[in-house]
């Protein structure tokens, strides 16, 4: 028998006390930490952009904060855009995705026409009341639209015939890139998002990671065999192999600056906007060489930061990848971190002369308006599916008050 303190007697079995109850709850979840660390970038990058910029903006435009302030205004907006995208269902984008698909081929098809506009000697942008290049609309739309496309395929995709269903539509906007703006870079990057969606929507497709290696393998030695072969063009499409025989030289001109500059700055670095190679030396450092300005003015240091910050970022990504409530919004999330990783190692491979120039930027932080609002969208849509992550958490609730519970009597 036992008895409390308020005199109220209750017939238990002998040595069991009242169990505690488990309360299931649902939590909203919201991942801020994707958001700071995307702002965090963004703000290096603003900085960083001002230091490797500041000489040229005066030089051309006689004014330093050029750069810096056309990149300012679109990384505030860029950042309420993400905001406003990440309130919208994603789910809403799988009756839309097809139509962006087919929007992202037709941008690029009208860079051909009188609406294209040519800068830095290639013709890759498109003028609609404002210029972006068209093959950011297709990326999304690779992105949003394949994850679908597996979906509706169910069990059909772990066959040959879904698998390369997939590739072909990821080849099919990859061509359109290369053919249609002349950017073989994006086309790449293009087609290994499709493969990464694929991969792991069927991760038992192995074979695309052998034939991928030996095609890369073939490629490197004929690359290697052609050295001796290759000569400078002069030909309108002769930037490829010109590119190639550089990089085969010893590297560009551009390239060999950006590793001085890496060389120079040591572990700490000289100090921020103290960089020598940014004068004049190398081409638009504020655009696909501006890792070789951080190296330079924060040193091994701050390289290895800026590298820490961008392995977060795709942590929370992976994070949010994982926990997604259903598969569409795992693979999308998962293209979205494909895409990220993928640029961000190009750019490094390209300034540190392991491959060819590409004309990639380093996402968030080299100069370009286009890119980071398209990037700030799909963290946005990240977003989006992070809001829709549903946390159980149990609260245990205790069945009598802790100081009744410790002034039980047992009687025997």
């Amino acid at each position: 028998m036992t008895k409390n303190r308020v005199g109220n007697r209750k017939t238990v079995p002998s040595g069991q006390s009242k169990k505690k109850k488990a309360k299931r709850k649902s939590t909203k979840y919201y991942d801020y930490n994707l958001l700071a660390a995307v702002i965090i970038l963004l703000c290096f990058g603003l900085v960083m952009l001002y230091s490797a910029s500041a000489y040229e903006s005066v030089t051309k435009f006689h004014n330093d904060l050029f750069y810096f302030g056309k990149q300012a205004v679109i990384s505030v907006a860029a950042i309420g855009l993400a905001l406003l995208v990440s309130l919208i269902d994603y789910h809403w984008y799988m009756k839309l995705s097809g139509y962006l698909y087919i929007l992202g081929f037709l941008l690029m098809l009208l860079v051909l026409s009188p609406l294209g506009v040519e800068a830095y000697g290639a013709r890759r942008w498109l003028k609609l009341g404002v210029q972006f290049q068209p093959s950011e609309v297709a990326k999304i739309g690779v992105i949003l639209f394949l994850p679908y496309v597996i979906l509706k395929m169910g069990k059909k995709i772990q066959t040959l015939k879904g698998e390369m269903f997939i590739l072909f539509l990821g080849a099919l906007q990859a061509v359109a890139a290369w053919k249609f703006t002349d950017n073989l870079s994006t086309a790449i990057i293009i087609f290994l998002i499709a493969c990464v969606i694929l991969y792991l929507a069927d991760p038992k497709s192995t074979w695309m990671v052998v034939a991928a290696g030996i095609f890369a393998a073939i490629g490197i030695v004929a690359i290697f065999w052609l050295k001796d072969h290759l000569y400078i063009l002069e030909t309108e499409n002769g930037f490829r192999l010109n590119r190639i025989y550089e990089w085969l030289q010893g590297g560009s001109y551009q390239v060999l600056q950006g590793l001085y500059a890496i060389g120079s700055g040591g572990i700490l670095g000289k100090g921020l906007g103290n960089s020598t190679q940014k004068i004049n030396t190398i081409p638009e450092a504020q655009n696909d060489m501006i890792f070789s300005i951080i190296c330079e003015e924060l040193g091994i240091f701050g390289a290895l930061l800026l590298l820490l910050m961008f392995g977060y970022l795709l942590y929370r990504l992976f994070f949010i990848a994982q926990n997604a409530p259903d598969l569409y919004g795992s693979l999308v999330v998962s293209g979205i971190f494909g895409h990220i990783a993928i640029q961000v190692i190009l750019n490094l491979l390209v300034v540190m002369n392991v491959i060819p120039t590409t004309g990639i930027t380093l996402p968030f932080v080299s100069y370009g308006g286009t890119s980071v609002l398209f990037l700030m969208t799909e963290i946005g849509i990240a977003l989006g599916v992070a809001r829709r992550i549903t946390f159980r958490n149990d609260e245990i609730q205790e069945s009598s008050e802790k100081e009744s519970a410790k002034n039980v009597l047992t009687n025997s």
